[in-house]
């Protein structure tokens, strides 16, 4: 088995990264915004309450990228590269990054029974 190149992880990573936080934008700061504001006053928070949290989600983002990455290195030499492996990897990480997740959201009290099922959708 050859090894990682953590150079490409780490930058490829980055960019999965960059591409996350800008879904995360759209949907959660504008499709989602109303949605989320209506939760925050369901919970007894000020609308705009999580604005204080996008660090985290920021952070999380780049972290997500660079699992992805690292799980298709891991994986392409065992079952070859391409983008099925790559849909393959990506669907892992998404999967095993709930927990992460879960860790942000329960930040601002939002536990998987509170959420709008719009937001549930969208993460699980």
């Amino acid at each position: 088995m050859g090894k990682i190149n953590w150079g490409r992880v780490v930058v490829g990573g980055l960019l999965a990264g960059v591409v996350l936080n800008i879904v995360d934008f759209v949907f959660f700061g504008v499709i989602m915004k109303l949605a989320i504001d209506a939760a925050m006053q369901a919970l007894g928070k000020r609308p705009g309450a999580m604005d204080s949290l996008v660090p985290l989600f920021v952070v999380l983002d780049f972290v997500y990228g660079i699992g992805v990455l690292w799980v298709y290195a891991a994986i392409r030499p065992r079952f070859g590269a391409g983008a099925k492996k790559a849909v393959i990897a990506g669907v892992a990480v998404w999967f095993f990054a709930g927990l992460l997740h879960s860790v942000g959201g329960g930040r601002w009290g939002c536990s998987r029974s509170r959420c709008t099922r719009s937001e549930r959708s969208w993460s699980w």
